[in-house]
This record gives C-alpha cells, sequence and structure tokens, in this order.
C-alpha cells in the first residue's frame, strides 16, 4: 500500500503562486510515476502533469509554461509548482502514484483562484 498526502493549497489572487506538495509513505517500492490531477466543480478530473521514475515530464497545455513538476526522492516528495495562477486554475488537485497493479490517490488539496 502507498499513502499520499497533499498539502499547499489555498486561496491566491490572479497572476499569484501557490506550491503543492505530495508525500509519499508505504511501499513507495513499487511507484511507476506520479502525478497531479485536479477537478473542478462540474467537471472531469483532468491529468495537471506527471513525473516518471526516470524524471520525464509532461503537462497539461493549459498549464505548460506556468507550472513545474518535481520531486525530491531523499524525503519521497513531489511537488507542483503554480505560478502565473488563473481563476481557470481553481479545482482540487490530487496526487497520484501508479504502482504495479494500481494507482493510488491523496485526499486532494483545494487551489482557489480569485479574480
Amino acid at each position: 500500500q502507498v499513502q499520499l498526502v497533499e498539502s499547499g493549497g489555498g486561496l491566491v489572487q490572479a497572476g499569484g503562486s501557490l506550491r503543492l506538495s505530495c508525500a509519499a509513505s508505504g511501499s513507495i517500492f513499487v511507484i511507476k510515476a506520479m502525478g497531479w490531477y485536479r477537478q473542478a466543480p462540474g467537471k472531469q478530473r483532468e491529468l495537471v502533469a506527471y513525473i516518471t521514475t526516470g524524471g520525464s515530464t509532461n503537462y497539461a497545455d493549459s498549464v505548460k509554461g506556468r507550472f513545474t513538476i518535481s520531486r525530491d526522492n531523499a524525503k519521497n516528495t513531489m511537488y507542483l509548482q503554480m505560478n502565473s495562477l488563473k481563476p481557470e486554475d481553481t479545482a482540487v488537485y490530487y496526487c497520484n502514484a501508479m504502482g504495479d497493479l494500481r494507482a493510488y490517490w491523496g485526499q486532494g488539496t483545494q487551489v482557489t483562484v480569485s479574480s
């Protein structure tokens, strides 16, 4: 089992920045890749960015150039640096870890961007 705990969400004005953290614990050796998803009210959950164990990254077009995903293997923690935030970035952000047999999810952290 893998446990994921997000932190760092909050309320910020448009143009501002936030950094989300996702701390992993448990059987972290099964993790193949990690990512951030988000879900806005009335919308489907969507992929924001992911990072593989080899360090390769990928981003949704809507966040390219504004968000940066990274991880600190020594701390078993993944980050999402979010800059130039827009009101449309408002959502619950979820940490995801892909294991050998299943995906793991955190509880989510709310990000609200005011205009």
